[in-house]
């Protein structure tokens, strides 16, 4: 492998190290409701860092969005807000189904419909090469490794009958499944608002840079559900008064979740790039292997396993080993 293609792949475990845990403060934020983090956490992860990443590191942002025509932000902007949608669903899945399980049905969705959806409509003709082949097998693979992730996750959790009932599990699982269908529309957005880091190449901006341009538009669809679904949840449980009161720690995890976040997909990005043609597709699942691997590993030591039965433990490692044998089999699909 190439020197760009380490790189491409370090970035990338770095994303999905950081997307991995940035859940992980909410655990913590025990004085603020939900709803108040959740709204710091989108303000600063889908307005402020997008745009102030775009501002410093592209030249000549407002003539690059000048340029281009409507239809340019039309895809970014409505798989956004589709991606804002499942991020909504994602909070109110993990709360139901646990961070294990919920992580697993979810990205795991995720990673094959957004590894497979960019890969057949954009580059189409390696499918039918052995490259093609070893990507697929490496896909499989890591299917099989979330399955069983998920197995180990539910393990964990308990029976059905320790939740309540078989039709409230049901639908937390259809709504984790509605959510990982819709998770995925944040590379759409990415992967099909490349006109839009096209022109700011042609305005200046490197290669690696130019796919901030792309992000501010993107999550600008999807911070209209995230806020909308936040500053409901404030009304109906008439907790304005947080933000009314003495300055309290847990804004910081608010500030650090979406800190986390938005550094996660910035690396990605670059990433992508050094991957070379097909990054937006073998990034996509390297970047999701990771950061299930990084958050299932936080989960442990964070104390999530510490009661669970040994066989599910056992299975939680063999799927941990099958994500790992996934990240070698596609790295050498997108090498060869």
């Amino acid at each position: 492998m190439t020197v760009e293609i380490w790189l491409g792949l370090l970035l990338t475990m770095a994303a999905g190290l950081l997307s991995g845990n940035c859940m992980l403060p909410l655990k913590f934020a025990r004085r603020w409701p939900f709803e108040a983090t959740w709204l710091v956490f989108s303000v600063v992860s889908l307005i402020v860092i997008p745009w102030a990443l775009a501002w410093a590191l592209v030249d000549r942002l407002g003539a690059v969005y000048a340029a281009l025509p409507r239809s340019g932000f039309t895809a970014p902007l409505i798989f956004g807000a589709g991606w804002g949608i499942a991020q909504v669903l994602f909070g109110l899945s993990i709360a139901r189904l646990g961070m294990a399980l919920g992580y697993a049905i979810i990205v795991g969705l995720g990673a094959l419909l957004g590894t497979l959806v960019p890969l057949f409509v954009k580059n189409r003709e390696v499918i039918g090469t052995g490259r093609g082949a070893l990507i697929l097998a490496g896909v499989a693979v890591m299917a099989v490794g979330i399955i069983i992730s998920a197995r180990a996750g539910k393990a964990r959790e308990g029976s059905v009958s320790a939740r309540g009932d078989s039709g409230s599990y049901a639908a937390a699982i259809g709504l984790a499944v509605l959510c990982g269908l819709m998770a995925p529309m944040l590379n759409y957005a990415f992967a099909f608002g490349q006109s839009i880091a096209d022109e700011a190449v042609r305005q200046g901006a490197t290669r690696q840079a130019a796919g901030y341009a792309v992000w501010p538009v993107a999550l600008l669809g999807g911070f209209v559900p995230n806020a909308a679904y936040a500053l409901w949840l404030l009304s109906r449980n008439r907790t304005w008064k947080t933000f009314a009161g003495t300055w309290r720690p847990d804004v910081w995890f608010g500030c650090l979740m979406g800190v986390l976040w938005m550094s996660a997909f910035a690396i990605y990005g670059v990433s992508s790039v050094y991957l070379g043609v097909l990054g937006t597709s073998i990034g996509w699942a390297l970047f999701q292997i990771f950061m299930i691997m990084t958050a299932t590993l936080s989960g442990v030591l964070t104390g999530e396993w510490r009661s669970a039965p040994r066989q599910a433990r056992q299975t939680l490692w063999i799927g941990l080993g099958l994500l790992a044998f996934a990240t070698v089999v596609i790295a050498a699909g997108n090498s060869a």
